[in-house]
């Protein structure tokens, strides 16, 4: 009993402490971003490249190539939309970043594992799945279920001109000071949902028996897939995690397809994410997000199953 206490109690500490940091940077990135990008200029960037299937291509491939985990991801989503970007890209980005899709560090996992094979597949159903969410959710009319989110720092308004002949820390200072004002309000406002996810993460994590997805997800089983996907939502753990866990998953006995809803839904849908979400979404829009996420992890493994053998050969 304390060993399991003790386990989820290190998972906690170690897990809130990576999320806040990464928080805290990506936020600050994201928030000098803003000083020096207006809603005009992305206006007329996305006029020219971010219309129809493009749109949603570009923010696929910005949110799938960079390393972010699904909290560190939030602080980007606010940031992108503060700026301009349209809702479908926005959500092309939101699916696609902690599905680690074109990330460098997930596509070498999969290869080493799994093979060149799996690996492509991986980037190329997940990629196509973010597309297609980011259209769909657009069409639903769901943009208007996102949350006012009221960010103190001075990014209503543009920072203070530093004078003409300022030496360069002197132009730059302002807006690091409104990046900062950005990050600290930011973070006050996301930590109580960051810290109750990681709770129920870390409790699941120390006195969930790591045989029990095995057990109920097993390639005999025709509910093997959906199961895995709902199951992998409390475990959350960086996709880079996900991959050797599952690895070890398959080699006793766990289906090809059922492994990868298990590492889209886990890192997809996790609880921290959806927690911080629920702070920017309203209800229809965080449950269709989570039904999204969900389908797209269902899909992909009885693809993955049913050519499972053709892929590893």
């Amino acid at each position: 009993m304390w060993d399991r206490l003790i386990v989820a109690g290190y998972w906690f500490v170690y897990i809130a402490l990576e999320l806040s940091i990464l928080f805290l940077g990506i936020s600050f990135l994201i928030g000098v971003l803003t000083t020096y990008v207006s809603p005009q200029k992305v206006e007329r960037i996305l006029s020219k490249y971010g219309k129809g299937l493009i749109g949603n291509m570009l923010g696929t491939l910005f949110g799938g190539i960079l390393p972010f985990c699904s909290c560190s991801t939030i602080p980007a989503l606010i940031g992108l939309l503060k700026v301009g970007i349209p809702f479908r890209i926005a959500m092309s980005f939101l699916i696609a970043s902690p599905l680690g899709v074109l990330n460098a560090a997930v596509f070498s996992l999969f290869y080493v594992m799994f093979g060149a094979k799996v690996a492509i597949s991986y980037i190329a159903v997940t990629f196509i799945g973010a597309v297609i969410a980011g259209f769909v959710l657009d069409r639903l009319g769901l943009k208007v279920q996102l949350k006012r989110v009221s960010v103190v720092g001075g990014h209503e308004e543009e920072p203070p001109a530093a004078p003409p002949r300022a030496t360069l820390l002197g132009r730059v200072k302002p807006k690091l000071v409104s990046s900062w004002g950005f990050t600290k309000d930011l973070y006050l406002r996301m930590v109580p949902y960051l810290l109750i996810g990681v709770g129920i993460g870390a409790f699941i994590y120390g006195f969930v028996p790591d045989d029990l997805l095995a057990t109920y997800a097993g390639p005999s089983n025709i509910f093997a897939v959906p199961i895995a996907a709902a199951l992998g939502v409390p475990m959350y753990v960086r996709t880079e995690t996900m991959i050797p866990l599952c690895y070890a998953l398959f080699e006793k006995g766990m289906g090809l397809g059922t492994m990868m809803a298990l590492i889209i839904g886990g890192a997809g849908i996790s609880i921290p994410e959806m927690t911080l979400l629920s702070a920017i979404f309203k209800r229809k829009l965080l449950t269709a997000y989570i039904l999204t996420v969900f389908i797209i992890a269902t899909l992909t493994g009885y693809l993955f199953n049913a050519f499972g053998p053709l892929l590893m050969a």
